[in-house]
């Protein structure tokens, strides 16, 4: 799988820009996908901040996660404009039934394709060897472009997720 994402990423965009990640219960079909791409692409036409457009980016990578970008050194974000980036991922989990705020759901690349593990079966996938240091993580904490860019999907021992990793004696 590929994991160079930065041919779908602005390069217009400053390195700072912000960055919301939501990832999805399940895969989109591709008829979900090609629905869902005028829902993301009307939401960043009219994404604005205290009545300024916002410069935005919105786009579905890998059929399973919602990136969510504005360049805050052309207009600053405001608490109306986050909460309507809120609504927009309401919407899409009510359009398609699913779930686009579930922290608990954890993403990895295992076998070339995109597998989700509840956090609470973590520890279990680690000592089981299902998942080991070098497994590839999809880190959705990442709030910049930049870390977006070099950080967002790493392995497990770069990420927030290596305290789990039993030290092997």
């Amino acid at each position: 799988m590929n994991t160079d994402i930065s041919q779908y990423i602005p390069s217009d965009f400053d390195d700072s820009s912000r960055v919301w990640i939501y990832q999805s219960s399940r895969m989109f079909t591709f008829s979900e996908a090609l629905a869902l791409e005028p829902m993301l692409e009307a939401f960043k036409e009219q994404w604005n901040s205290h009545g300024k457009k916002v410069k935005g980016f919105a786009n579905l990578l890998y059929g399973r996660f919602i990136v969510l970008m504005a360049d805050e050194t052309v207009e600053p974000v405001s608490g109306c404009s986050t909460d309507s980036s809120v609504r927009l991922i309401r919407q899409v989990e009510q359009a398609f039934n699913i779930q686009l705020f579930d922290r608990q759901s954890l993403a990895f690349i295992i076998k070339d394709k995109i597998e989700a593990i509840p956090l609470s079966q973590l520890e279990y996938a680690l000592q089981n060897g299902f998942l080991n240091e070098n497994s590839l993580y999809f880190n959705n904490t990442v709030a910049t472009k930049a870390e977006l860019l070099q950080h967002w999907i790493s392995p497990i021992r770069e990420t927030w997720l290596k305290r789990y990793l039993v030290s092997q004696p």
